[in-house]
């Protein structure tokens, strides 16, 4: 794959990626994606992962793979996936372009699907043959 990426991941939240698999043997890293629920109409979702899943795009950190569900990668184009420690949380932050409003408690938002240009298409896919 060429150096194209669905996400970018900060190094707060790589730095967290690799505590979340340090004690986790049989982890290959962690999946990001999205999901109906919530007030606002969907929820991120963050889970481990054991085996990887045909089409999904991957992010190499220092702390391990962050692996993207291929029916979110519309959804997340073009997130930046941070990690933060307030006084009242801590978790992970997407920082999304294609988030239109969230709810007020916070747990679920409003994604718009982002328009992938032909440079995005060629560059996921390689050099054409």
């Amino acid at each position: 794959m060429s150096g194209f990426q669905v996400i970018t991941v900060t190094e707060a939240a790589a730095e967290r990626v690799g505590e979340i698999l340090a004690d986790k043997p049989d982890a290959k890293g962690i999946r990001i994606g999205v999901k109906n629920g919530g007030c606002a109409g969907m929820e991120y979702t963050v889970d481990l992962v054991t085996e990887p899943k045909d089409g999904e795009d991957r992010v190499e950190t220092p702390g391990g793979t962050v692996w993207v569900a291929p029916q979110a990668v519309l959804f997340l184009l073009g997130t930046q996936l941070d990690y933060e420690v307030t006084k009242l949380r801590a978790g992970f932050v997407f920082n999304n372009p294609n988030q239109t409003s969230a709810c007020g408690c916070g747990e679920s938002v409003e994604l718009t699907p982002a328009q992938m240009t032909p440079e995005m298409l060629q560059a996921r896919s390689g050099p054409a043959a």
